[in-house]
């Protein structure tokens, strides 16, 4: 692992004191581990997000299965796992689910760490005191507070219903571990986000409920994805700006671009309903079927309104994987 990955620290006044804890803070941080993360050149996701990925993962089982966010696993050729002592094991992802973006890595060997218990996130209250914990000891842990839940849409289709924002903002968010204040996991960073408030724009971290795992954990390990239909997947960009959603960048290799949608394209209407935000938009496109479906959209383009049919597919068919598993 990179030296610069555990040389730095939260300032002690942001840490949490373990004596004011109901639990093993030391437990809890053992059971968090660094993941290296190597994806080839020619991988989907590389240019979007990179070939060389690093971040945190936390033990949720007793043969070392690893709890993370997918998109660092994604695509993923080779994984390394660090534990808090140091060592370092090679593993393998299990699958991704790109409806609640969450990962799984198991790893080559068991890792003999402590593993983290699991709670539903809907018990906890805004404002109630919460850990936000990674890789590399008592300096990695952050005492913050749960301050808003909502819901999340990103530009890459893709929705959360109930997304936790907490602050203040962890610097190595990528996979950390939010935890109650009972030491058990509630959600897994994904995210560094600015939110507006009566104090002006600070930063918090939006993460994923860990209540989404608990219906597809057993299917993720057997067979490397959910145990239901993939939603339709377009491939493109599509940002909210001045109240307009406006194609943003396309996937070349995605079903929006063979059907000739351009960037600087708004899209007004999906099979005829109107649509507003991101929200409406993607869940629009997620009613009209599975993946495979056709998906009718109205454009604006140049101050003139037409329709596209697009052939939507699945996300996961374009995805690089070793030679043998396509």
């Amino acid at each position: 692992m990179n030296p610069d990955e555990t040389s730095w620290a939260l300032p002690p006044e942001v840490r949490p004191e373990p004596g004011r804890l109901a639990f093993d803070l030391d437990a809890a941080l053992d059971s968090m581990v660094w993941l290296s993360i190597r994806v080839p050149d020619e991988a989907y996701t590389a240019p979007l997000l990179g070939t060389e990925r690093i971040g945190n993962g936390c033990v949720i089982g007793d043969d070392g299965l690893v709890l993370t966010i997918g998109y660092l696993i994604t695509e993923a050729q080779t994984i390394w796992i660090t534990d808090h002592r140091g060592r370092t094991v090679p593993g393998h992802a299990l699958g991704v689910d790109f409806a609640s973006g969450l990962g799984l890595v198991l790893p080559a060997m068991p890792l003999d760490v402590p593993t983290l218990m699991r709670s539903p996130s809907a018990a906890v209250a805004i404002g109630e005191e919460l850990l936000v914990l990674g890789h590399g000891g008592i300096g990695h842990a952050l005492a913050a507070k749960l301050h808003e839940r909502k819901t999340f849409a990103g530009y890459w289709e893709y929705v959360l219903d109930d997304a936790l924002y907490t602050s203040p903002a962890h610097p190595r968010w990528s996979g950390s571990a939010v935890v109650d204040r009972e030491g058990r996991l509630i959600g897994v960073g994904s995210l560094l986000v600015q939110e507006a408030g009566a104090d002006g724009t600070k930063q918090a971290n939006m993460s994923v409920p860990v209540d989404l795992l608990e219906p597809i954990l057993d299917d993720v390990r057997r067979q490397g994805r959910p145990n239901r239909p993939p939603r339709p997947w377009l491939g493109f960009f599509v940002q909210e700006h001045e109240g307009r959603l406006v194609v943003g960048g396309l996937s070349m290799r995605g079903p929006a671009a063979r059907a000739g949608i351009e960037p600087g394209d708004e899209i007004k209407a999906v099979a005829g309903q109107g649509v507003e935000s991101l929200v409406e938009l993607f869940r629009a496109i997620w009613a009209q079927g599975p993946a495979g479906t056709t998906i009718a959209l109205t454009l604006r383009r140049e101050g003139r309104t037409h329709d596209v049919r697009v052939a939507s597919i699945d996300r996961d068919s374009i995805l690089w994987r070793p030679r043998g598993l396509n």
